[in-house]
């Protein structure tokens, strides 16, 4: 009977106690060594099993299963169910993680669970974010000495709908992440540099792409009421019953806040999401996940620092405060998962969005128009849809095992009245500056592959994109369509050796690229538009004794060409070549089953390489970031945590002249569980700390002034703030 079953595969799936298939499981067998993970829907295939082997599968979160191999095993499809545990990462081995930096996030989602839509993009490490424009504008992020502005360079995705948007009417790149509700958030999987196959335009800092849950533990309504009349309800259900072949969640959020302003921000949000997952067979599964969301915003925008010393205005007042404006956005996407074969899987994502966008700004009060002043209009209706797919093959050549992987993708805006105009009280048009569509494809391939020879993982890789930019510009009097068209080629190589169980060493090296905004493209015959980031990245990932964690990353990322989007001018002005050299740390320890500490420090030095020396500061580039905290989760019915961020003050300009000011902001929060009721405190800026949330080096002008002051502009962070929130779950 056993040597009929000799060197025979399992198949089987990996499934939590909802019948839902559980990804990157590793599963081992002990007697052979043969191991894999589990694809994103549970499924595994393993060969070269004998009967009598034992069988181990273990998963963070989750209580190991070892089965004993019987004769039976290899003629079924084997189903294996995982029960949760207590969180320990003492039993972690990294020497098992598809990628040992993925484990942060897991430690993270666990110990401090997203709670707003600013902190899902603060689940990446060193990842820094701020708003400056009423709560409905998307957040500026700072990422790896970069002021990515609202995504330039940091490529974002949830479920495979890519965020960034291509020449948009603010800013190249535009990344709003408000049509996300975090308490669906099931994952988030990051990557910084430019070195991942799969991963194309903007991804030059990082990416982040974030995963939705196809199921919620449990029915919740929550209630959140704090300061500043902010309110915020949310309700998570799931519309079917447990079932591993059929699961359907529906989340509403509705948000409202005037802020800490003097000028009400009569702020407010809705949002709806909906997901639809069907197993289809033990070896296919479809999803259908839907969204929507609308807002409405007025904003005190960014002031000046002579006013406020002045005495004109407060920190929370205004000098334009008719700025503000209102966007929303629907998605629709379908994904596709098949387990070809044993060896072969399949995956592909079709989206549609369609997105509005209408935003009043003032950035330099009466420096252009001492009348009527300097408020801006930038408008614009835009229609997203594409493809992406992915195959991936696992074989073994002699004694190398080898994972492919394939895919190709399809992505087309058109973005319809993209508009940038000179405005009176968000009521008259007085000028337009651009208007026109803008019509841009881009369709990809790539390629990688993970050459694993024992404890060394050799993965070669190449990407090529193809971009074509159509533009027609509506202040012109005679009808003309400008067009462009440009390739490029982006090979990666990441090198990664396991040590030990407990120690990774690895480099990763690659070239990404972000894109420039059509209406430049076009005027510049599709030259130099597509500038080359290389990155390189050299670290270490290790446990020095069973409950720490720790990563150190030194990196280096040169840009052929940065890009400034000068918004109230629409024009996008080339900065030259830059170059940027870090040190990333993370670090991770569980004191006991109930108490976690966490630490992420980067410090990077970020310069021009095309002026001279003191005046080749990258303005606004983050120098020195730090985040950390304490977490207690779930001690007797007590969960809490105090949480700190520190960023260092750096450049406002060219010369360092003038300093965007640093600062330390600390937040806590507590909660308690009795039976299915959830009562919590969080407390913002427990110290009340006068900070400035956005900072840049503006040049403008007062109505009462005669000639313009260049200074430092800024949005002030929120003081301390307090709310309280209860939850049913049912």
């Amino acid at each position: 009977m056993e040597s009929h079953a000799q060197n025979k595969i399992i198949q089987g799936a990996i499934q939590d106690y909802f019948e839902t298939g559980l990804a990157e499981t590793y599963v081992y067998n002990s007697t052979t060594e043969q191991h894999t993970h589990t694809l994103e829907n549970g499924v595994f295939s393993l060969p070269k099993n004998n009967v009598g082997d034992t069988l181990v599968v273990r998963l963070l979160g989750y209580e190991t299963k070892k089965i004993k191999l019987k004769e039976s095993d290899f003629t079924t499809f084997l189903t294996i169910k995982l029960n949760p545990k207590i969180f320990q990462l003492d039993e972690l081995i990294l020497k098992q993680e598809i990628d040992p930096m993925r484990l942060i996030n897991k430690i993270d989602i666990k110990t401090n669970p997203v709670n707003s839509s600013q902190e899902v993009l603060r689940k990446v490490p060193g990842l820094f974010i701020g708003q400056h424009a009423g709560g409905g504008k998307a957040e500026q992020i700072f990422l790896r000495g970069f002021d990515v502005d609202h995504g330039t360079d940091v490529a974002i995705s949830v479920d495979g709908l890519p965020v960034n948007m291509v020449s948009h009417a603010h800013g190249q790149g535009y990344a709003d992440l408000h049509f996300v509700i975090p308490e669906t958030i099931n994952k988030v999987d990051f990557g910084k540099g430019p070195h991942y196959a799969d991963q194309g335009n903007f991804n030059t800092a990082g990416y982040v792409s974030f995963v939705t849950k196809e199921k919620f533990d449990t029915n919740q309504l929550k209630l959140e009421i704090g300061d500043f009349n902010t309110l915020r309800t949310v309700g998570l259900f799931n519309l079917l019953e447990a079932s591993g072949k059929q699961n359907a969640t529906l989340a509403l959020e509705y948000i409202e806040s005037d802020g800490p302003f003097e000028s009400p921000q009569n702020f407010n949000r809705i949002n709806v999401n909906t997901k639809y997952t069907a197993q289809l067979s033990d070896n296919a599964k479809m999803s259908f996940a839907a969204s929507h969301f609308t807002s409405q915003w007025d904003a005190s925008g960014q002031i000046p620092v002579r006013a406020v010393d002045n005495g004109l205005i407060s920190r929370f007042g205004a000098i334009d405060d008719t700025e503000g404006g209102e966007t929303s956005r629907t998605n629709i996407s379908a994904t596709y998962n098949k387990f070809i074969s044993d060896k072969t899987t399949f995956k592909t994502t079709a989206f549609y969005s369609h997105y509005d966008f209408e935003l009043y700004s003032n950035f330099t009060f009466f420096l252009n128009n001492p009348i009527n002043g300097d408020q801006i209009r930038q408008r614009e209706d835009r229609s997203i849809f594409g493809f992406n797919s992915k195959i991936n093959t696992k074989s073994i050549i002699g004694d190398t095992e080898v994972d492919l992987n394939v895919g190709i993708g399809l992505r087309n805006d058109d973005s319809n009245d993209n508009e940038l105009s000179r405005t009176l009280n968000r009521k008259e048009t007085l000028e337009n500056i651009s208007l026109g569509d803008v019509n841009e494809t881009n369709a990809y391939v790539f390629t990688d592959a993970s050459f694993n020879v024992g404890e060394l993982e050799i993965t070669p890789a190449v990407r090529l994109d193809y971009f074509k930019n159509l533009y027609q510009d509506a202040l012109q009097n005679k009808f003309k369509t400008q067009s462009a068209t440009k390739t490029i080629v982006s090979p990666k190589l990441k090198i990664s050796y396991n040590a030990a169980d407990n120690i990774n060493i690895f480099i990763k090296s690659g070239i990404g690229f972000h894109s420039n905004d059509t209406r430049v493209v076009v005027q510049r015959n599709g030259n130099s538009i597509l500038p080359k980031a290389y990155g390189v990245d050299a670290g270490v990932s290790w446990k020095p004794f069973s409950s720490l964690f720790v990563n150190t990353t030194a990196w280096y990322l040169g840009l052929e060409q940065e890009f400034v989007y000068v918004g109230d001018a629409g024009i996008v002005e080339p900065s030259g070549e830059t170059r940027r050299l870090g040190i990333d740390f993370s670090a991770r320890y569980q004191i006991n089953d109930w108490l976690f500490l966490d630490s992420d420090l980067t410090y990077t030095h970020a310069r021009s390489l095309d002026t001279p020396e003191n005046q080749n500061y990258i303005p606004l580039a983050p120098k020195v970031t730090a985040v950390g905290g304490l977490s207690i989760d779930k001690f007797k019915n007590f969960s809490a945590g105090i949480q700190y961020r520190y960023l260092g003050d750096r450049a406002a300009n060219e010369d360092n002249s003038m300093i965007a000011q640093g600062y330390t902001v600390v937040d806590a929060n507590i909660n308690y569980t009795l039976k299915n009721i959830t009562m919590g405190v969080s407390l913002e800026n427990i110290f009340d700390t006068k900070w400035n949330e956005a900072q840049f080096a503006t040049e403008s002008r007062l109505n009462n002034e005669t000639q313009p002051i260049e200074e430092i502009h800024f949005t002030p962070g929120t003081p301390f703030f307090i709310k309280g929130s209860i939850t049913y779950n049912f």
